[in-house]
């Protein structure tokens, strides 16, 4: 039997587990507080400095600086280093794929990261920590080289997706006989259609994910167990098929 190639897509579902909200769900972060989406949007953000200091404050207090690998990051770590996978793809930006033990180049992050910060002129890049550091000073810190404006390596409202992440997942997706989708309800483009490119390239779609997605009715699998108890589970049976 022929070793299954595996793409996998994770999103905000699984580092629910750790802490991390989701934004859209039950207890979603603009769920709850549907104001809080318009901080995320990149022409509002240029032009209010009153929104960009609303936004640092955000970013500074979000649970994913304090967050834990769950059992379902781990179990895709391990899935990545017995080879059954090239990498993991991410809609996340919490980093906890790589605090599991991933490389960076073994995490494709298709919403970017808020690890790092960049200068929306010069585009010289920096820890966010070290943003985080001159808030008290400054609350909208400005860059240092040349006094433009900072913002958050996620993309916002408004923003393109990275080409090189972007362009490596339709690349996964086309070329894999397996793709699974994890925690995500595969509603944002253009990563939700990973998930269509993968199956009209060929390959079986898993589905692993506590509510219904657009795309269940493709899938030949869906489930919705705890994701941290079935994607270890999932990764075992795809070890063993190695």
């Amino acid at each position: 039997m022929n070793r299954p190639r595996i793409a996998v897509l994770t999103g905000a579902g699984i580092s629910t587990g750790a802490g991390v909200p989701d934004f859209r769900g039950p207890q979603g972060v603009w769920t709850l507080n549907p104001e809080r989406a318009g901080l995320l949007d990149i022409d509002a953000y240029l032009g209010s400095a009153a929104l960009r200091a609303d936004g640092w404050q955000d970013w500074q207090s979000n649970p994913a600086w304090a967050a834990t690998p769950t059992p379902a990051h781990r179990a895709l770590t391990r899935l990545v280093r017995t080879g059954g996978a090239s990498c993991v793809m991410t809609q996340n930006f919490d980093g906890l794929h790589q605090a599991a033990g991933l490389k960076d180049h073994q995490v494709v992050e298709l919403h970017g990261t808020i690890r790092t910060t960049s200068c929306m002129t010069c585009h010289i890049s920096m820890p966010t920590t070290e943003v985080f550091e001159r808030l008290k000073r400054r609350p909208d810190p400005t860059c240092s080289w040349c006094g433009g404006v900072l913002k958050v390596d996620v993309v916002y409202f408004g923003e393109t997706l990275p080409a090189l992440a972007l362009n490596r997942a339709v690349s996964e997706a086309e070329s894999c006989s397996v793709f699974v989708a994890i925690g995500t309800t595969l509603s944002v483009y253009p990563v939700a259609g990973l998930a269509d490119a993968a199956v009209r390239a060929g390959a079986k779609l898993i589905i692993v994910n506590d509510e219904p997605t657009n795309y269940d009715h493709l899938a030949s699998r869906v489930i919705r167990e705890p994701i941290d108890e079935a994607v270890p589970t999932l990764v075992e049976e795809f070890v063993r098929l190695g």
